[in-house]
């Protein structure tokens, strides 16, 4: 709420149990409540209630979502916040390092999440493939901002954004700038890592924009698309 103080317009706020979606139907009775144009996921389970609950909100709520919303004509673009190592293909600006760290966290470290997030990552890319490409919507903007391990610690303007290391750190504050400026254009697509860096977000955005640059290489992709 502290975030509409002093601005115009109105801030309308719903609160919903995502344990509870299991359906499309039970997506689509928030979305009906909104009738959003651009949605946003960065919801998850944050490590509490075990795996089961970490697939139910990160990979079975999510799914819902993305299909509640992207089969929405009015809803015409979705951001994704998932993380830098969500993929099962290795990218190839990835030191060996890089893909033997990202492979530890995510058969070691953090399994249930990464199975839950790549599950509901692949199954955002399908569908936005499928509505850009089979129904022909080349409009919409299928974003997936992919953070590295994040902290509080207060944004200083800078990132590191697009091609990057497997490692490292971002802060919330800078994920959500970053979030932003993605949202405020229209030319934005595909996936995006961050992490914390040199280069002022607005002109990182730019390059990356400039650069049609995607880190959705070294997937899969024919095996992906044809989820749907």
């Amino acid at each position: 709420m502290k975030l509409a103080e002093g601005k115009s317009g109105r801030l309308d706020v719903v609160i919903d149990s995502l344990d509870d979606v299991k359906s499309d139907d039970a997506a689509n009775r928030v979305l009906d409540k909104v009738n959003p144009d651009i949605v946003v996921w960065s919801a998850g389970a944050g490590g509490k209630g075990g795996a089961e609950r970490t697939k139910a909100v990160d990979e079975v709520a999510a799914k819902h979502y993305i299909t509640a919303s992207l089969t929405r004509p009015s809803v015409k673009k979705f951001l994704m916040v998932s993380y830098i190592g969500s993929r099962k293909g290795r990218p190839s600006w990835w030191s060996d390092e890089d893909y033997d760290k990202a492979q530890e966290v995510n058969t070691k470290v953090l399994p249930a999440y990464y199975k839950a997030k790549v599950e509901a990552d692949e199954h955002f890319l399908a569908l936005t493939h499928q509505r850009n490409v089979t129904n022909g919507d080349k409009s919409f903007q299928g974003i997936n901002l992919r953070p590295g391990a994040l902290t509080d610690d207060a944004s200083n303007g800078k990132v590191l954004l697009g091609k990057t290391p497997s490692r490292g750190k971002v802060g919330r504050e800078s994920v959500a700038r970053v979030a932003a400026e993605l949202l405020f254009r229209d030319d934005t697509r595909g996936w995006y890592d961050l992490l914390d860096g040199d280069e002022d977000v607005e002109h990182a955005v730019d390059r990356v924009v400039n650069e049609k640059w995607d880190g959705v290489e070294g997937e899969d992709l024919d095996r992906i698309y044809n989820r749907v």
